[in-house]
């Protein structure tokens, strides 16, 4: 099952959060990690803006990030949604097999990773 880690950019710490918590509990990602504050300059609406968000990174599968991005998309308040995704091409097996299992995408026996083991 390949692993598939997933870049979004949120308004805020508190969106952030409620995005990344609905994907882990609706298992469409077995982690979210969430980086704040970051500064974002970018064009939009035909000039330059600057502004504060949060940074999500997810960790799914292949199989399960279609359905991510929609819900992402779903949950999100933004018009355009920065949503990217990109393959792992390697890493640790115990912890790629953790986000498959946790993903309903199992590679590893249930329990194979330990409580106090974090993503």
């Amino acid at each position: 099952m390949a692993v598939t880690i997933v870049y979004v950019t949120a308004s805020d710490t508190s969106e952030a959060r409620r995005i990344g918590r609905t994907l882990v509990e609706e298992r469409l990602a077995a982690c979210a990690n969430i980086m704040a504050p970051m500064t974002s300059i970018y064009w939009w609406e035909g000039k330059v803006q600057e502004a504060s968000e949060a940074v999500l990174i997810l960790k799914t599968t292949e199989a399960r990030l279609e359905a991510l991005v929609s819900r992402v998309k779903a949950l999100h308040s933004y018009d355009c949604p920065c949503i990217e995704a990109w393959p792992v091409s390697a890493g640790y097996r115990p912890f790629l097999d953790w986000v498959a299992q946790e993903t309903h995408g199992s590679l590893a026996e249930p329990g194979s990773m330990g409580s106090q083991d974090r993503c």
